[in-house]
């Protein structure tokens, strides 16, 4: 008796549930807009990448695997020797060495071959800036040193110190080599393509530097670039907040030589849970801020439109971070399927707002190195959820995807979000659970057949499982983000 009436009530339970889902509503004959996003990743350059390492081989298989556009390749301070080509100014002799660096980067270009690449070496050789002292660097290439990025003015204020650098080190990737401070070559023999160069990265906190300085540091460099590659583009300011000042500033062509292309820009979002703040409230707080973050594009967009519409962007560091207490300590599983859900936010709303290039962030991170931006699990080397995520909807959402009016109705506390998409003809449905809990969606008529890709809890470290559409509602489990291909 009492198995009966426990099923009878958990019966009554579901059937209640699911008359209380929320609807889905495409209308397919209303346009948005037409897409022009392309989504992809960042890599940054860490010991995990280099050969040998743990996470080396699984990573870079991925990246391939993905087969993206606009992926961009920043081997970062923290390591200096993985990241700078000269660490001692010249004298009698130069420093330039490329045998910890060309690894990990060949490696990059040849599993990113075919496809348009963002490079950024964007750690300038810190004996360049006056400092009180010389700033010393690791002898272990694996050990962090977070104090190389110090220094906030040029010794060469003519730049040309700087900007040499970056001709050489260029030159060594796409012209084969270059001849150094003291007149020897240096031979390296590779002939890259280097579509896309951006021009250093998080200015606003690195180096602390106005937009004033970054912007004549950016036309110089454009300009000794462009006598080497001619063919190249260029990314400006990368910006780690979106302070509007910096925008105003650099999007007006007035501000710049004359001849200074304003290619693309780009800037940052990482929605953070509070410091010492649990899981359980995690959903709320990186939301709201990727919310907030929305709000900024909207203004920042008036502002490029405004200055410079024909500059395109890139937001190409998109991610979620935990906080300080979770950070010491194993992150939960379910973490990965809420970040990957908050990738899904950001490609529809950016997606909506015209964002051409929309990058999550990144490739590996690991235990002291920003574990929870990581796409590959550092525990099990297998691609995560934020990975299949950002596959699927590659896979499925190209530029000049039709955007159609779509809508949730009874969406109590925008639970849900979901965006249609007619692609190359095909009708496609991109929808994501925001909640840490189960939520029904009820699907208009005419879904019954379409086939489903998931990714969810139960998919875990695996690619999107499939399955098809056969009742009028369906269940997302918690985070879960969804792609529905309507089959007729």
């Amino acid at each position: 008796m009492k198995k009966i009436t426990a099923t009878i009530l958990c019966l009554f339970f579901l059937a209640n549930y699911k008359a209380q889902s929320q609807s889905l509503k495409v209308n397919w004959d209303q346009t948005v807009s037409v897409s022009k996003s392309t989504p992809t990743l960042q890599v940054v350059g860490n010991p995990m990448l280099r050969r040998k390492a743990a996470m080396h081989d699984a990573s870079f298989s991925a990246l391939k695997n993905l087969n993206a556009d606009f992926v961009r390749y920043v081997p970062w301070f923290p390591y200096p020797k993985l990241a700078v080509a000269e660490l001692e100014p010249p004298a009698e002799k130069t420093s330039w060495d490329f045998s910890l660096i060309d690894p990990m980067t060949i490696d990059f270009l040849e599993n990113t071959k075919g496809h348009s690449v963002i490079l950024n070496f964007s750690t300038i050789p810190q004996w360049m800036f006056k400092t009180d002292k010389p700033v010393a660097y690791p002898a272990d290439a694996n050990q962090v040193g977070w104090g190389y990025a110090g220094g906030t003015q040029l010794r060469d204020t003519t730049m040309k110190e700087l900007t040499d650098y970056y001709v050489r080190l260029i030159s060594w990737y796409a012209k084969g080599g270059f001849t150094d401070e003291l007149g020897k070559y240096h031979k390296s023999g590779h002939h890259y393509d280097i579509p896309y160069w951006e021009v250093l990265n998080e200015p606003d906190l690195e180096h602390q530097m106005s937009p004033q300085t970054y912007t004549r540091i950016y036309d110089a460099m454009v300009t000794a670039i462009k006598a080497v590659l001619p063919n190249t583009k260029f990314i400006g300011m990368a910006l780690a907040y979106e302070n509007p000042e910096w925008f105003e500033y650099f999007l007006n062509p007035a501000n710049h030589k004359s001849g200074i292309p304003l290619d693309m820009i780009s800037y940052h979002c990482y929605a953070n849970a509070n410091s010492n703040q649990k899981f359980d409230a995690y959903e709320y707080a990186v939301f709201d801020k990727a919310e907030n973050f929305i709000n900024s594009v909207n203004y920042i967009e008036s502002i490029r439109k405004r200055l410079s519409p024909n500059t395109k962007t890139d937001i190409d560091e998109l991610g979620t971070f935990v906080s300080d207490e979770m950070r010491n300590q194993p992150i939960t599983p379910a973490y990965w399927n809420l970040s990957a859900s908050v990738y899904a936010y950001f490609f529809i709303e950016l997606s909506k707002r015209g964002i051409d290039v929309i990058g999550e962030s990144q490739l590996v991170g690991f235990p002291t190195q920003f574990p929870d931006v990581s796409m590959i699990n550092y525990i099990n080397n297998k691609p995560n959820a934020r990975f299949w995520v950002l596959k699927m909807i590659k896979d499925n959402i190209k530029s000049g995807s039709i955007l159609i009016k779509t809508d949730i109705s009874g969406n109590n506390g925008d639970n849900i979000l979901a965006q249609g998409f007619i692609v190359g003809g095909v009708k496609k449905v991109l929808i994501l659970n925001k909640r840490n809990k189960g939520i029904f969606v009820k699907l208009p008529a005419g879904f019954k057949g379409a086939k489903i890709s998931t990714v969810d809890g139960d998919s875990g470290d695996n690619k999107a499982t499939r399955s098809i559409v056969n009742d009028e509602n369906i269940e997302m489990k918690p985070f879960a983000v969804k792609l529905i291909e309507l089959t007729k």
